[in-house]
């Protein structure tokens, strides 16, 4: 049997051992998939070896250490500088990123943003900043401090701090922060937040499984609103296949973890 996990911290909340290990059911495959937390990034192929892993994700806030960590990247992680996904391939680790099409995937039947702004500036928004651009999707990235978002600059995206944010209006935000994940925590200051909100047409929280304290007040607002449980979907399918050697349909994928993550309790 190939064991398969999530590695992050905090990872207790994850539900992608669920999707994979139902997928691993539904296509009789010899499988298993974990999640394990991470304290120390720096250490993750370390537990990998130790766990004896044939793929792993990765989740905040080690994919940039994961990044670091592969012996080669390929495709749009290459430009995003974060690995979500790592695959080992005889001896040598293998990294890449499928939230980008995973989070483009999850916008389908919800908006075709105009102007977006991304509140973040990890691994993840790296991964939406460049799947909203490759799609000409003008995107503002709005960071706590200023000192992430020189690879933003770097690339030509319109990037703020806290301290100096110019107002303007944006159809979408993204909340991509941990914020409200185990806290009660805004991602932005709320007075600054309702005025954002008051212009906009829908939010997106990557967090899923809760009604963060973001999504809360964007219904407010009577706000479009939208978790990260389709773009899990649809980057776990990515994933999925990756681990498989691109053998499965990606659309049965989706369907099979968009039903493991309607389960009353863990698969």
């Amino acid at each position: 049997m190939k064991l398969y996990a999530v590695f992050g911290n905090p990872i207790e909340h994850s539900l992608s051992p669920r999707m994979h290990n139902l997928a691993f059911e539904f296509f009789k495959i010899n499988g298993a998939y974990i999640k394990d937390r991470l304290i120390d990034g720096s250490k993750l192929l370390e537990r990998f070896d130790e766990l004896k892993l044939s793929g792993a994700n990765v989740t905040v806030p080690h994919k940039e250490s994961a990044f670091k960590a592969c012996d080669e990247v390929r495709g749009i992680a290459k430009k995003v500088g974060a690995v979500n996904t790592i695959v080992k391939e005889k001896d040598k680790i293998i990294g890449y990123n499928s939230d980008a099409l995973g989070f483009l995937n999850s916008l389908k039947d919800f908006i075709t943003p105009k102007k977006t702004l991304i509140l973040g500036a990890g691994g993840t928004a790296k991964a939406i900043a460049h799947a909203l651009n490759e799609s000409n999707f003008k995107t503002t990235i709005l960071n706590r401090s200023k000192n992430r978002l020189d690879y933003f600059l770097n690339l030509g995206f319109e990037c703020f701090s806290h301290e100096d944010f110019l107002m303007d209006e944006y159809d979408l935000i993204v909340n991509t922060t941990p914020a409200g994940l185990n806290d009660d925590f805004l991602p932005l200051d709320e007075s600054v937040l309702v005025k954002i909100l008051s212009k906009a047409s829908a939010v997106y929280d990557v967090i899923y499984g809760k009604n963060t304290p973001f999504i809360k007040k964007a219904k407010e607002f009577n706000l479009l609103t939208k978790d990260g449980e389709d773009m899990l979907a649809y980057q776990g399918a990515i994933a999925f296949i990756l681990f498989n050697s691109n053998s499965l349909n990606e659309d049965k994928i989706v369907n099979v973890m968009k039903e493991a993550l309607k389960l009353p309790s863990f698969h």
